[in-house]
């Protein structure tokens, strides 16, 4: 697949995640307000995984660091920190929203497929929800790994595929289509976010990882899956709202309990 990394960087630069849905202006105020928002929905998940208390004077590589909230937590937490982002919008939020609380991060515009900085530099990597926009995911997984010390940790969400996300967005824009033929891989390309999004089964992921020494993979159900909570920019409309009264959420956590779009991977090197 030929994804258009420029096509990537505009649509995530016109608005940065969650920026439409969580963040009401560029003060103390909003980006809290962004941060109770991101946190009420996904902190179950987030703080468990990030553990961002432990890095304490360790080196951390957060990569898309987006509006800033996790990037907040690990330079309030006394990390080495630094940070970048395809996009200059991510870059600009972060670095205000850190100058607001007096927070400090070695933040840059960057490319997670070509990382400048030297091998072996950082105990962790860090990235929620970034890496499968990458035109070349394997390669950014291999920049990671380079730039982590022996020993050192990554810790990244990517989407997977088997997931009531990928489902839900079958039948909508698949079935109801008419394209019942439409494989997972072009509907998470064409319809989830940037173009090109990609998801991956767990042995796929175990491959895309495999010069890990050690690799932890959990995929719990998200607000996202049972559709709890507004969703991206993309995906608005009256199919959207009646789903939401009708759908059956006891059943999903039953029946499908590790169905969830979040793939939570914990890698060491």
């Amino acid at each position: 697949m030929n994804i258009n990394k420029k096509k990537v960087h505009d649509f995530w630069n016109k608005l940065s995640c969650g920026e439409e849905l969580y963040l009401s202006d560029e003060s103390k105020t909003g980006y809290q307000n962004q941060s109770n928002s991101r946190y009420k929905l996904e902190g179950d998940l987030i703080f468990p995984f990030a553990e961002f208390n432990k890095y304490k004077d360790k080196k951390v590589l957060e990569i898309g660091v987006g509006l800033g909230s996790d990037h907040q937590k690990f330079s309030e937490s006394g990390a080495d920190l630094f940070g970048i982002d395809l996009t200059e919008k991510a870059i600009n939020h972060t670095s205000k929203r850190l100058s607001l609380y007096n927070l400090k991060s070695n933040l840059s515009v960057g490319d997670a497929e070509c990382l400048k900085f030297k091998e072996e530099v950082f105990d962790l990597v860090y990235s929620w929800g970034v890496l499968h926009h990458s035109p070349d995911t394997p390669k950014a997984i291999s920049e990671v790994y380079r730039v982590l010390k022996k020993g050192g940790v990554a810790k990244i969400m990517i989407y997977h595929k088997w997931s009531v996300v990928g489902y839900m967005l079958w039948v909508r824009y698949a079935l109801l289509k008419l394209k019942p033929f439409q494989t997972l891989e072009e509907i998470y390309s064409n319809f989830l976010e940037s173009e090109g999004t990609k998801a991956y089964s767990k042995n796929q992921a175990k491959e895309l990882f495999s010069n890990f020494s050690s690799i932890e993979i959990k995929t719990p159900l998200t607000h996202g899956d049972l559709l709890e909570s507004d969703v991206g920019q993309r995906h608005k409309g009256l199919f959207l709202r009646i789903a939401k009264n009708v759908f059956p959420r006891w059943l999903v956590r039953l029946v499908m309990p590790n169905s969830g779009l979040f793939m939570l991977i914990k890698l060491k090197k």
